[in-house]
C-alpha cells in the first residue's frame, strides 16, 4: 500500500501543472525557433533569384580617399549626396536584393528628408549595416591583422535592427607572401567572425562573414588557394563551435586570384575552376549563398569571372554564387558623377549598368555584347533549384 502510495505520488509529481519556470523555457525556445526560421528566411531573400549585393558601406576615411583622388569635396554632405544617388538609382531592385551600409548611411536621408533605408525598402532592397570598426595591428604578427569592433556590438547590434538593418557584415584581412599567413592569424580572425555572427543570429540579423585574402602580392593562384581553403576551413570550424545556423548566414570571400604582381595571371575559366573546387573543399552545402567581394578588380573582370563559375558549375553547386561588389558596381559611376549635380543621371545608369552585367553573371549569361550595352537581360524569378556535385 505504501508502495502504490508512493508510485502514484511520483506520477503526480510528473504530471504536475509546469511552473513559471517551465513556460518561460518553453516560450524562449519557441521564440528562439522562430527566430531561427525568419534568419533563414532572410539569408534565402538575399541570394534569391538573379540578384546580388551592393556594397556602399565605405568607411569615411576610404569614401574620402576615393573622392580625393576625383576632385570631390571630403565633407558629409558630399558623402550623403553620393549615397542618395546610388540608393535612388531607377529600377536598381531589379537586380540588387540587398545593399550594405555604413554606420553613418543608415542615418542618413534624400534631400527631400526621406532615410535611406525607407527608400531601399520601398525598391525591394533590404538594408544590412557594416559593424566592424577595421582592421589593428596584430601584436606579436608583424605585417599581419585582426579586426576589431566587438567590445559593445550587442547593444550596437540592437540600434541598428531598430533602424532597419535586416543583416550585418563583418570582414576580415589576411595578408600573403611566402611566411603569411600565420596561424596566429587566422585563428584571430576566424574567431572573431565566429563571435560577431554569433552575437548577429542571437540580435535577430542575418550574419554575412567576409574571410577576405588580399589580392595584393607576387603570390600565385595555387598559393592563394591553399591559404582560402586554410582560412575557410578554419573559419567554419569557429562557426560551429560558437553555435552559429549555417543556413542563416551568408559568406562572403575572396575568389581564388593570382596576386596582382604574380608575372602569371591564369584565365578566367582557371580562376572558376580554382575558386569552386576551393570552395567546395571547405563550405558547408548548408549555406545558402556565396557572394563574392571583387576586392580590387575591375568590374569587367568581377562579372567575367563569375560569369564562368555559372556557367561552368551552377547546376552541381549545393550553394548560390553570387555577387557583393563595392567599386566594382560603383567606380564607373562614381567617376562620372564627380559630385556634380547634372551628372547624377548619367552616373546612375552606369551603376545601374554594372548591376545588370552582375545579375547576368549571376545566371551564367553575361558576354560583351551585354558589357558593350547592346543588350539588357529581363529580370527573372526565383533561383532555380540546386544540386550538390556528385
Amino acid at each position: 500500500m505504501k508502495l502504490g502510495m508512493i508510485g502514484l505520488g511520483r506520477m503526480a509529481c510528473t504530471l504536475r501543472a509546469p511552473s513559471r519556470e517551465d513556460c518561460r523555457s518553453r516560450r524562449q525556445k519557441g521564440q528562439t525557433h522562430m527566430k531561427a526560421d525568419e534568419l533563414v528566411k532572410t539569408a534565402q531573400e538575399i541570394v534569391a533569384g538573379h540578384k546580388g549585393l551592393l556594397a556602399m558601406d565605405e568607411s569615411t576615411p576610404t569614401c574620402n580617399k576615393r573622392f580625393a583622388r576625383l576632385g570631390i569635396p571630403q565633407d558629409e554632405e558630399s558623402r550623403r549626396a553620393y549615397r542618395e544617388l546610388l540608393v535612388t538609382t531607377p529600377c536598381l531592385g531589379q537586380f540588387i536584393s540587398s545593399a550594405i551600409l555604413f554606420d553613418e548611411t543608415i542615418r542618413q536621408s534624400t534631400s527631400d528628408g526621406k532615410a535611406f533605408v525607407k527608400v531601399l525598402t520601398g525598391a525591394g532592397i533590404i538594408p544590412g549595416i557594416k559593424v566592424d570598426i577595421g582592421a589593428k595591428e596584430l601584436a606579436i604578427h608583424p605585417g599581419e591583422k585582426v579586426t576589431e569592433g566587438l567590445d559593445g556590438l550587442r547593444e550596437r547590434l540592437v540600434e541598428y535592427a531598430g533602424l532597419g538593418a535586416r543583416f550585418a557584415k563583418w570582414r576580415g584581412v589576411i595578408a600573403v607572401d611566402d611566411r603569411r599567413p600565420s596561424r596566429g592569424c587566422i585563428e584571430a580572425n576566424a574567431q572573431a567572425l565566429a563571435r560577431y555572427a554569433a552575437l548577429c543570429q542571437e540580435g535577430g540579423l542575418v550574419p554575412i562573414v567576409e574571410p577576405e585574402v588580399l589580392m595584393a602580392g607576387d603570390h600565385t593562384l595555387q598559393r592563394c588557394s591553399e591559404v582560402t581553403e586554410e582560412v575557410l576551413r578554419t573559419v567554419f570550424i569557429h562557426l560551429f563551435a560558437q553555435g552559429v545556423i549555417p543556413e542563416a548566414m551568408i559568406l562572403k570571400p575572396n575568389m581564388v586570384l593570382p596576386g596582382t604582381a604574380c608575372s602569371r595571371q591564369e584565365t578566367v575559366e582557371q580562376v572558376a575552376d580554382a575558386t569552386v573546387k576551393c570552395l567546395l573543399r571547405a563550405v558547408p552545402a548548408a549555406v545558402p549563398g556565396v557572394a563574392f567581394l571583387s576586392g580590387g578588380q575591375s568590374g569587367e573582370m568581377a562579372s567575367a569571372r563569375l560569369n564562368a563559375m555559372n556557367v561552368r558549375f551552377k547546376s552541381r553547386l549545393p550553394w548560390a554564387l553570387t555577387f557583393s561588389f563595392a567599386r566594382a558596381i560603383q567606380q564607373p559611376a562614381l567617376e562620372i558623377w564627380r559630385g556634380v549635380q547634372s551628372n547624377v543621371s548619367a552616373a546612375q545608369k552606369a551603376l545601374l549598368h554594372r548591376a545588370q552585367c552582375d545579375a547576368a553573371a549571376r545566371c551564367g549569361e553575361y558576354d560583351a555584347a551585354l558589357e558593350r550595352g547592346d543588350q539588357e537581360i529581363a529580370p527573372r524569378g526565383e533561383r532555380p533549384s540546386q544540386g550538390r556535385v556528385s
